[in-house]
């Protein structure tokens, strides 16, 4: 894996919008988190508030082999029924973005599913699923590697198209188990703190799924200290995906917008590969899963939105969006 090389904030360009803020006429701090945010966009983007932000969201998909212990409320089936409801634009996901602007981009990283005949759907599948990371690693390093830089070729096409905010999506069968043995390795946090319900499964369900987190880092003892090795040994293809594209928006100043606890998961990932990458996340929302807000307060990041959504597929970032775009908009038009 190459080093990514981050440039650091425009601070001075925050300076001027915050200066801004104080002669518009109203209340100092009045808007609260938004006068932050519009700042730090600007230090991300050098300066420069577009009159319209253009959003890219883009929706790693992959399986995960563990999803046969039944961690999920649905079977592995489910992620080829979502992802035709992307391509149809009726999932709750595609409302959401277009009330928010985004075009939805789907990517197939790593579906245990032939999606070829999808057109609206991007083929760039590294394996048919991860492996089963209760019995070995979920992936070998050039699979990571590679679904790292699938995320990051797509993320650098929008952006050569002119997008200046990227936002994260993701579907697979079983992620919100992988992204909890993430969390338990990058912070060595027991199961029982970072397993949640996920899909809204029941006692049972989550007596396996915590069982499951908790062999597949003892057989596979992922380094702590590695994000590369966390990836391999308990990561999936959405999560590499989605550091990729994290990762290739910061290299060229562009935020990302990050969902719920996978994404999070992911960008914590990333965060290991580049602590630089930090500066460029925003976090659209604090997810109902019991590990979300440990993962914030690792990189820094405050919520936008407290709504206790637990959907995930990018709908906390659509939210989240719109208020971006609102706060831009009462700037751009109140400053002049």
């Amino acid at each position: 894996m190459e080093k990514i090389i981050v440039p650091p904030l425009n601070m001075k360009a925050a300076a001027e919008i915050h200066s801004g803020w104080k002669k518009i006429g109203k209340p100092d701090g009045g808007l609260g988190k938004l006068e932050k945010m519009v700042e730090f966009y600007a230090a991300m983007t050098v300066g420069i508030l577009p009159e319209k932000i253009k959003t890219a969201m883009l929706l790693m998909c992959g399986d995960h082999g563990i999803a046969k212990y039944g961690v999920s409320a649905y079977p592995q089936e489910v992620t080829m029924q979502m992802i035709n409801c992307y391509v149809r634009e009726t999932a709750g996901a595609n409302v959401l973005a277009r009330h928010a602007g985004a075009d939805v981009f789907i990517i197939d990283v790593g579906t245990a599913f032939d999606l070829s005949r999808l057109e609206d759907v991007r083929q760039m599948k590294i394996g048919w699923g991860t492996d089963d990371f209760t019995k070995g690693p979920a992936m070998s390093r050039k699979q990571a590697e590679d679904a790292i830089h699938a995320g990051m070729q797509i993320a650098d096409e929008c952006i050569d198209n002119g997008y200046n905010l990227l936002a994260t999506g993701e579907m697979g069968i079983g992620n919100t188990t992988s992204s909890a043995a993430i969390v338990s390795a990058f912070t060595g946090l027991p199961p029982e703190q970072t397993v949640g319900r996920g899909t809204g499964i029941n006692d049972e369900r989550m007596k396996i799924k915590r069982q499951v987190v908790t062999d597949g880092l003892a057989v596979n003892k992922p380094n702590p200290s590695d994000a590369m090795d966390i990836l391999c040994k308990v990561g999936g293809y959405d999560h590499a995906g989605i550091a990729g594209m994290i990762l290739a928006g910061a290299r060229r100043r562009i935020p990302v917008m990050l969902d719920g606890v996978n994404a999070t998961a992911a960008a914590i990932l990333a965060y290991g590969l580049c602590p630089g990458c930090a500066d460029y996340m925003l976090c659209s929302h604090l997810s109902a899963e019991i590990s979300h807000k440990k993962m914030l307060e690792i990189l820094k990041l405050e919520p936008i939105i407290d709504a206790g959504l637990r959907l995930g597929e990018g709908t906390g970032a659509s939210l989240a969006i719109a208020v971006l775009q609102a706060a831009v908009a009462v700037y751009n038009r109140l400053s002049r």
